[in-house]
């Protein structure tokens, strides 16, 4: 390059920066903290990341120009939840995104004045992270994980997947209230279908193991996998019994399936990042949390693996397939 050019580039890009930098900062940028109830390495992470991140690129938010995201993973790690919250609230944030009931808890107890928008809470009336659906209260509101009554859809497809079964176990929490008041709808199902019921509490390893063994041992048994904080955190060996087993069972995520489980009914997660996004560019354009119902899922899928339906010797009909949003083969 000669050095006539060579100065003059200079020239001309001193002249720009001024006019770059008033750009810059005339556009304010926002920052939000969001608080994950999953590992940052898990299969659903990147899909509900890239869900938030679109919602909020419709809505004219685009990350490093006039909104950043600061992300913490907590992996249904109370402890960790709480010191990942005073991390984020250590950043000023704009507005927190409290991912799962004990992620909503800890951020409502440790901020009274950060707006909150929380998704994928089973129960915030009875957890008391909301005074009402209608009329969230204080600085919060969000989305449900799901709608308590649609748990009888799993003992539905179960039955229709695996005409076999005529024993069920469950894997729920039973120290939560979203864990019990599923179990009961399940049960009441099952029930009515001539189903047996077998619950197993999730509390640690070594009991989920003992309890599937002890119920594995008569024939003709099945699994439903209700959704929650523990059956996330045991979800591998979950998979692993479940499958050393044989047993066809329903999940209430699809990343279940994706590694192997059978079939599985529930919320589309993505889509509720995507409409959390959405409360999230109200409250940052001046509404309050307060003023915002909270709002319960619209999508919900059915994904089925048929790989692991012919391992476990099922026929599924094609009519069956046809209802499937996904058919892994």
């Amino acid at each position: 390059m000669r050095r006539r050019d060579f100065i003059k580039g200079i020239v001309g890009s001193a002249a720009a920066w001024p006019l770059a930098a008033r750009a810059q900062q005339s556009e304010q940028v926002r920052r939000i903290a969001a608080l994950m109830n999953i590992a940052a390495d898990n299969p659903e992470a990147s899909a509900v990341v890239g869900a938030f991140s679109q919602g909020l690129a419709e809505l004219g938010w685009t990350i490093g120009r006039n909104v950043r995201i600061d992300y913490r993973w907590y992996a249904g790690n109370a402890e960790a939840a709480r010191t990942y919250v005073a991390e984020l609230l250590a950043l000023t944030p704009d507005i927190i995104l409290a991912s799962g009931t004990q992620g909503a808890i800890v951020v409502k107890q440790l901020t009274r004045t950060v707006p909150i928008v929380f998704a994928l809470v089973a129960d915030p009336v009875g957890s008391g992270i909301v005074d009402s659906l209608a009329r969230p209260g204080g600085n919060i509101t969000g989305f449900l994980a799901y709608d308590f009554s649609f748990g009888g859809k799993w003992v539905d497809l179960l039955k229709e997947i695996a005409p076999h079964v005529t024993r069920v176990a469950v894997f729920r929490n039973d120290t939560s209230p979203s864990g019990v008041a599923q179990f009961a709808v399940v049960q009441a199902m099952a029930t009515s279908v001539g189903l047996q019921v077998t619950p197993i509490s999730i509390r640690n390893s070594d009991e989920i193991a003992s309890a599937v063994e002890a119920f594995a041992h008569s024939p003709n048994g099945g699994a439903i996998v209700t959704g929650g904080v523990l059956t996330t955190v045991h979800r591998d060996l979950i998979l692993k019994l479940i499958a050393g087993y044989k047993l066809p069972a329903i999940y209430d995520n699809r990343a279940y399936v994706t590694d192997g489980g059978l079939i599985s009914y529930g919320p589309d997660r993505a889509d509720i990042y995507r409409r959390a996004a959405g409360y999230v560019d109200r409250i940052l354009k001046g509404e309050k949390p307060s003023d915002l119902p909270v709002q319960a899922p619209t999508k919900y899928e059915l994904v089925i693996n048929l790989k692991t339906a012919k391992a476990l010797g099922l026929e599924v009909p094609l009519f069956f397939q046809q209802r499937a949003d996904e058919v892994i083969e």
